[in-house]
Formats: C-alpha cells, sequence, structure tokens
C-alpha cells in the first residue's frame, strides 16, 4: 500500500521496554504506558479500520539504535496487506532503514541523522524512492530539535531546516510540536500554517490533537494528514471518528489549496 491522496490519519504507537506508552511534552521521566502488548494493539487498530500505525521506537530514538526489530516485525505482520506501517526511532544508519523496510515498513521516519546530514536523507531516497522516506522535524520553543528532542539540531530554524531537506528529495515532514505532545491541548497551528506556506513539501502534523476539530483545523491549515495518540488512548477521540475523518473529502470552500509538488 502507499500513501493515498488527501488527509491522512495516522494513529501511533510508541514503543518503550516492550509497552505502548505516550510521554508528555517528549519528556521520558512523564510516561504513560497503556498496553504491554503492542502486537495486540495494532491488531486493534487494524481490525477497526486504521490505514497506518505510526510505530515510534523510543528507546531506538535515545541510544541511536532500533531497540524493537522483533515488535515492529511483528506489527507489520498484524497490519498484512490492510493497513501501512511508518517507523520511526534510531532510523540513524542506512542498515537500520533497509532492515525496517525490507521487513514489510511502508516507510521510516529519519530524524537526527537527516538532520545533521541532508545527503543521508538524499542517499535512502536514492535506495528506496522519495514515498518510502519522511523525515520527522521536532520543535521546542519555535526550534528543531534533535538526539531524542534532547539537543537543538545545528540548523535550529525549522523552515530553513525543510527547505534544506527538500532540496535533497525529501517530499514529507512529520512536525511535531514538543511543547504541545501529548498535552491534548491543541496543535499549533501557527507553526504549520508557516511551514505549509513555505511550499517545500507535504506536511504531517503531531502534537496536542485531541478532537475532530482539531484534526479539521490542522487539515484546513494545508497539513497533509495528523498523528494522534493520547486521545485515542484515552478516549477523547474514537478510533471510529478517526478512521471516518480520514476517509471523507473536505469542503473545498473550507480546505485550503494543496501546494505543488516539491
Amino acid at each position: 500500500m502507499v500513501l493515498a491522496s488527501g488527509f491522512v490519519v495516522f494513529v501511533a504507537i510508541d514503543l518503550r521496554g516492550g509497552r505502548v506508552v505516550r510521554l508528555r511534552q517528549g519528556d521520558f521521566d512523564r510516561e504513560t504506558a497503556f498496553s504491554d502488548d503492542p502486537i495486540a494493539t495494532a491488531r486493534g487498530f487494524v481490525e477497526a479500520g486504521v490505514r497506518w500505525l505510526h510505530v515510534v521506537d523510543l528507546d531506538g530514538a535515545r541510544s541511536g539504535t532500533p531497540a524493537h526489530t522483533d515488535t515492529v516485525r511483528g506489527i507489520v505482520d498484524a497490519a498484512g496487506s490492510t493497513a501501512n506501517v511508518e517507523v520511526a526511532g534510531g532510523m540513524r544508519t542506512v542498515d537500520a532503514v533497509d532492515t525496517t523496510l525490507a521487513s514489510g515498513a511502508a516507510r521510516v521516519v529519519v530524524g537526527t541523522a537527516a538532520i545533521r546530514d541532508p545527503a543521508f536523507a538524499a542517499e535512502l531516497i536514492a535506495r528506496w524512492g522519495a514515498a518510502s522516506v519522511s523525515v520527522a522535524v521536532d520543535v521546542r520553543g519555535g526550534r528543531a530539535q534533535g538526539d531524542g528532542w534532547v539537543a537543538r539540531a545545528a540548523d535550529d530554524d525549522p523552515a530553513t531546516l525543510i527547505g534544506r531537506l527538500a532540496d535533497v528529495g525529501v517530499t514529507t515532514f512529520e512536525v511535531t510540536a514538543i511543547d504541545r505532545d501529548g498535552t491534548l491541548a491543541g496543535p499549533d497551528l501557527a507553526l504549520y500554517r508557516t511551514l505549509v506556506d513555505a511550499g517545500r513539501g507535504e506536511i504531517v502534523a503531531s502534537g496536542g490533537i485531541s478532537t475532530l476539530a482539531d484534526l479539521a483545523a490542522v487539515r484546513d491549515a494545508g497539513c497533509a494528514g495528523a498523528i494522534v495518540g493520547r486521545a485515542i488512548y484515552e478516549g477523547r477521540l474514537s478510533v471510529a471518528d478517526a478512521v471516518t475523518f480520514g476517509q471523507a473529502r473536505p469542503d473545498p470552500a473550507s480546505a485550503r489549496d494543496q501546494w505543488p509538488e516539491p
């Protein structure tokens, strides 16, 4: 399967210590565990109609090396041909990316390594194609972060960073507003509008999204999709509603024009 045109709702499965967890504002000391069985969690989402799973290896993000390879493979198997799986966390070498995509994941999300060296992203795109590689741009206080959200990126203006990566062929950017992540406080629409208006690639929003109104707001801001997590796990946003929203076509009169392909 490939990413369909239109707005896409991704459901997050964040892995730490073998469990499904959510962090608050990227703080590893502010963790809430929701399940001890990530594969069963993934299977439940797929059976409920979810078509994209956003799997984050939090241990891998901190260490720089994937720590949940077997679990990711199990999630991919659970998704089968029904849903797509994208994987983030620890994707800092060609071997790590190759292993993940060869396991059947539809896409990898690279962060620190691509931010430090756009040539790394270019190499991955040459090997696998732009549709298989997304870049995570994690933003705290208006500045891009790397290394598992604990350090500023070398080029820490998000728009400039995205432009530099777009120049080497990256077409999709998954932008997390860390200050909003896990808070259910609503998305950072000003951030997303700024990045969408720059016109350098598709923007997927993450952080603070908790209602259908939030999904509509980021869609109408021009984002190509949104990642939801805690809101679903805590029952504030039902999986059925998220799936239905992702399948619905927005009213052309309320949605912003899509930018041209970069």
